[in-house]
């Protein structure tokens, strides 16, 4: 069975959102007097990133709302007891030296435009509604997708086979004729594979633990890849390119 749409993760695949964040919390820094204060820029984001990295991952298990995984990221981050209000402050000032470094990664239009004729097209990320639809209009990406999903809304979030199925449900395909695009080899590879997608893992060269993932992603390093891994679908009984 031929593959018939694509579904997307948007941040670090789409959209370089790290390097968006770094660029942003070290202006963010540097405006409110702190850059100094954690011992030296590159080591701030270091903190920053595993303050975010903290909190996602208790959002993304349903222990906390969106907005109180940003107000615990600035509460860990400054190691301080804020009040809500002075943490969503702090954190609003932060995303508009963040927004200021969007971009797209240099193959995504590309990517995009190859397979625009022949497949339809999804989001289906780990954040909020609220947050991705803006990126993407900001981005000019959104009219290139059908729908846009995201956890916040959905009630469950990638690794989880419903968060995939669901993304599937709203194309009215099965998931045998969908195929996923995202960057973490678990969260998104291994979890797209488990849902029963074509499961595509864009290696952007973040760091990994050794064997993340599993034998069932195809991994690719730059979209130029995907539409030949997506025509060719190639899920059963050929060798994966995951690493």
């Amino acid at each position: 069975m031929s593959i018939r749409a694509v579904v997307w993760d948007v941040d670090d695949t789409l959209f370089d959102y790290t390097s968006a964040d770094r660029e942003g919390m070290r202006a963010h820094l540097a405006v409110e007097g702190l850059l100094d204060g954690y011992g030296g820029p590159e080591r701030a984001v270091v903190r920053w990133r595993a303050a975010t990295d903290l909190h996602w991952a208790r959002f993304a298990a349903g222990g906390n709302t969106f907005e109180g995984q940003r107000r615990d990221r600035v509460r860990t981050f400054l190691d301080a007891e804020l009040t809500d209000d002075e943490a969503d402050a702090w954190f609003q000032r932060y995303l508009g030296h963040y927004e200021a470094a969007w971009s797209v990664f240099p193959d995504v239009l590309p990517a995009l435009d190859a397979l625009a004729a022949g497949y339809r097209h999804a989001v289906l990320s780990n954040s909020s509604l609220t947050v991705q639809e803006r990126k993407l209009r900001t981005l000019g990406l959104r009219d290139r997708f059908e729908t846009v999903l995201c956890a916040a809304e959905l009630g469950v979030s990638k690794p989880e086979a419903g968060a995939f199925l669901a993304a599937c449900a709203a194309l009215e395909l099965p998931p045998h004729e969908v195929a996923y695009v995202g960057d973490h080899p678990e969260i998104d590879g291994r979890g797209a594979a488990d849902a029963g997608l074509l499961s595509v893992w864009i290696d952007r060269g973040r760091p990994y633990e050794e064997g993340a993932g599993g034998p069932s992603a195809h991994r690719i390093t730059s979209l130029a890849e995907l539409p030949a891994v997506v025509r060719a679908d190639t899920r059963f009984g050929a060798p994966s390119t995951f690493g």
